[in-house]
């Protein structure tokens, strides 16, 4: 039977009829399997939002978890959230050595060279923010730290935005030197990170609460980071405050290398220096400015016009040398900045009012003076202000310890004696004074000019 043209097409049509269903069934498979993709990816993307440990529960389980039964694990993650106390009593003996008792449960960055420190949210944290709990100013047992989700804070929490900088500190912020060495590591954590600056501050001594520091110390936090500090106060000891990120230092400046420790000091003087609209020019600084920076009381000279005189007619003999003779307790921060600006020479006795040096231009000096009992009684805090010089770019020229004074019952070695020697006025040795001086001066006014670096 001969093949016509209208039988050809029947035959293709019906060789191609089952090719084209498959075709469109591959269609519906492609374009459903992509929709299936782009769900899951949704779902991924939106748990990942959820505390790790919920999302781990929720990926174990073998059938889709209802959006009550997701908000009822994230309250049971609120409920969670275990407070313990800040002071740890555990460690009484030792409170300053591996966690401290401030804090006991966590440890600390320990990179080389920095600070010691803890920060929240890390990964070491694992996502969680800091809280704390507690209005105690007598026993820092009283007061608490947790760790919490962000999705799962405690109930009834205040959360705070921005940055805020925990301070622990074993001494107090109303000393000078105690109080600055309590900040250094916190400008240095800065210095690493892009200058971030706090919205807040939190204090702790010995785990309770403190609610301002002194006045000079303040001065410096508003000069460095551009306002002045706000002290976080709790105002109910029930409800948590927690924190969006907060960085924890918990040894002061344990840690850090000297390099870091001047990096900081070196910012602060200058921030300091511009707070008080001080000019680094050198057109009204003498090419040798001495100055001696006196005490009224404890610690200071029985006989201060022998002392002035001494160093006054050493000054003298020296082209260019000038003398100011101020006390600390009568100046402002700016006049104490500007002070230390004009000084290459500081003669001091030992006390707080030496936490000045690190204001001076790098490279000067600073002569320090102790009365009876010091050297064997007062341990290595006597050394703070020559640690301090160290740290700060500056020469200390060495120490003179009175060998006269205060007559204790007890032998000189005596611990007991040291509660008569702490406060005790310092004497006079005329020689000593004078030949020291004039090895100080000696050295200075040779130094070639360019190592005076501001």
């Amino acid at each position: 039977m001969p093949t016509t043209k209208a039988s050809v097409w029947r035959r293709l049509v019906t060789c191609l009829s089952p090719l084209k269903f498959y075709l469109n069934a591959l269609c519906l498979v492609v374009t459903i399997f992509v929709l299936l993709q782009i769900c899951s990816f949704q779902i991924t993307q939106h748990s990942l939002s959820l505390p790790p440990a919920l999302l781990t529960y929720l990926k174990h389980q073998p059938e889709k978890i209802s959006e009550n039964e997701t908000a009822y694990l994230v309250e049971k993650l609120r409920e969670s959230v275990t407070f313990l106390p800040l002071k740890d009593y555990r460690f009484s003996n030792k409170p300053l050595e591996g966690h401290t008792w401030f804090m006991s449960s966590l440890y600390d960055n320990q990179t080389k060279g920095e600070a010691q420190y803890q920060e929240f949210p890390s990964d070491s944290s694992k996502g969680r923010l800091l809280c704390l709990k507690g209005v105690n100013e007598h026993d820092g047992a009283w007061n608490y730290y947790a760790l919490a989700w962000p999705e799962a804070l405690p109930s009834n929490a205040v959360l705070h935005k921005g940055l805020t900088f925990v301070s622990y500190n074993q001494y107090d912020y109303g000393n000078l030197w105690h109080g600055l060495t309590a900040v250094v590591p916190f400008v240095a954590w800065s210095l690493r990170n892009q200058c971030e600056g706090p919205q807040r501050w939190v204090l702790y001594h010995w785990g309770e609460l403190r609610f301002g520091m002194g006045h000079w110390l303040s001065e410096i936090i508003t000069a460095t980071y551009g306002q002045e500090p706000d002290f976080l106060r709790f105002v109910d000891e029930d409800k948590p405050v927690c924190f969006e990120k907060a960085v924890v230092m918990r040894h002061n400046e344990g840690g850090m290398s000297r390099e870091r420790r001047m990096e900081a000091f070196d910012l602060i003087r200058c921030k300091a220096r511009n707070y008080c609209n001080i000019s680094s020019s050198q057109t009204s600084k003498p090419k040798i400015g001495m100055t001696l920076l006196l005490r009224t009381g404890a610690r200071s000279f029985r006989n201060e016009s022998l002392v002035i005189d001494v160093f006054k007619r050493e000054c003298e003999r020296v082209e260019g040398c000038e003398i100011n003779v101020s006390y600390s307790n009568n100046l402002t921060f700016c006049e104490q900045v500007e002070l230390m600006k004009k000084t290459d020479v500081l003669v001091s006795p030992h006390g707080a009012q030496l936490t000045n040096l690190f204001l001076m231009d790098k490279n000067s000096s600073v002569m320090e003076f102790f009365p009876k009992g010091w050297l064997k009684l007062a341990g290595v805090g006597q050394l703070v202000y020559k640690w301090g010089a160290n740290w700060s770019g500056m020469r200390h020229e060495g120490s003179w310890h009175d060998p006269v004074g205060e007559i204790c019952q007890f032998p000189d070695t005596d611990r007991r004696c040291m509660s008569i020697y702490k406060n005790a006025m310092i004497g006079y040795n005329e020689t000593y004074f004078g030949e020291w001086a004039r090895r100080v001066l000696g050295k200075f006014s040779i130094r070639p000019s360019s190592t005076l670096i501001s």
